[in-house]
């Protein structure tokens, strides 16, 4: 059994060999990597090394069926679902097992990924990753290249999320004027889905990532939902990091996704959420809400978010679900 398996889920992905050499460059423990290929195939090719398995499919899957297909392929103790194009700090893997509880869903902090620069052929002289607006304002020259930088924006990070009434993803840098942020180690109520940890069999037992959902969109909150509402905890570990490149510009996405399917996947999570549908979860979404309160859009105007009536935590719930309550 290895210890940790990161899962990237990859389509026309320019920076996936970089992730993934980042990835074994800085992993300490028994760390594999399983990459699942979705309708492409990586040009340059990549080569295959060791603790790189690649799965292949010729017509899209989506992100979520990605996910799920690396960890049932995966036996390690420990996963880490990745976006292709990330990079990670040395010794991630040993940092993030050192505080995970066995239902805990661990975030490292995150920080901007300064991917590349543009580069001018004619005199040298750089700009940065955003759209290519030539001539270059030192020589005139109308020729640019991609110039590697692939280092952590220190000044844009995040380490606090939370989602709205709508349950759509939202930074949360107030959250850090608050005491019970100031732990290394300390609670999170979202994310943005980009990267998350936790064991392997506590990811099955949460149903892995609900393919009902569509292709993507929605991941940080059903990952967080999952977490808190199934009797877990989901916290950040700020004693280690990864870094996410977040396209820019016109710099397009890999997976075509359509504001309709965005909306569609927004809409069937609040319909699961707000109804509670899920029937592992010991918690009502109001619960959380409560936990983290206040919360902008749910205690802006003095609303009280409470429990809804008829929601009990029952023993029969307990007892048809005792992995949660442990």
């Amino acid at each position: 059994m290895k210890d940790l398996s990161v899962i990237i889920p990859a389509r026309n992905e320019q920076f996936l060999e970089k992730t993934i050499d980042t990835i074994l460059e800085n992993s300490v423990a028994d760390t594999e990597v399983i990459v699942i290929l979705d309708s492409y195939w990586p040009s340059p090719s990549i080569e295959d090394r060791p603790k790189v398995t690649f799965i292949h499919h010729t017509n899209p899957v989506g992100q979520r069926v990605a996910t799920n297909e690396g960890v049932r392929l995966s036996s390690a103790k420990y996963i880490m679902k990745l976006d292709a194009h990330c990079s990670v700090d040395k010794g991630f893997d040993v940092k993030l097992m050192a505080d995970c509880e066995k239902d805990w869903t661990v975030i490292p902090r995150m920080y901007n990924l300064h991917a590349f620069d543009w580069e001018c052929t004619g005199c040298g002289s750089k700009m940065y990753q955003a759209d290519l607006k030539p001539p270059c304002s030192k020589c005139n020259g109308t020729n640019f290249k991609e110039s590697l930088v692939w280092e952590p924006r220190i000044r844009r990070r995040t380490d606090f999320a939370r989602f709205d009434n709508t349950l759509h993803f939202q930074y949360w840098k107030d959250y850090e004027k608050r005491p019970e942020s100031k732990p290394d180690i300390a609670d999170v109520m979202s994310s943005i889905g980009a990267c998350f940890f936790m064991h392997r069999e506590r990811f099955l037992e949460l149903e892995g990532l609900d393919e009902n959902h569509g292709s993507w969109g929605q991941v940080g909150t059903e990952v967080a939902c999952k977490s808190w509402l199934s009797g877990g905890r989901q916290v950040v570990n700020k004693k280690t990091w990864f870094s996410h490149f977040f396209r820019v510009g016109t710099l397009k996405f890999p997976y075509q996704i359509s504001g309709n399917d965005q909306e569609r996947a927004r809409i069937y999570s609040r319909d699961f959420w707000n109804n509670n549908r899920w029937q592992k979860q010991v918690h009502p979404l109001p619960w959380l809400i409560e936990k983290f309160a206040p919360v902008p859009t749910f205690h802006d105007k003095g609303v009280i978010y409470g429990i809804p009536e008829g929601f009990h935590e029952s023993q029969e719930r307990k007892e048809d679900h005792p992995q949660v309550m442990e």
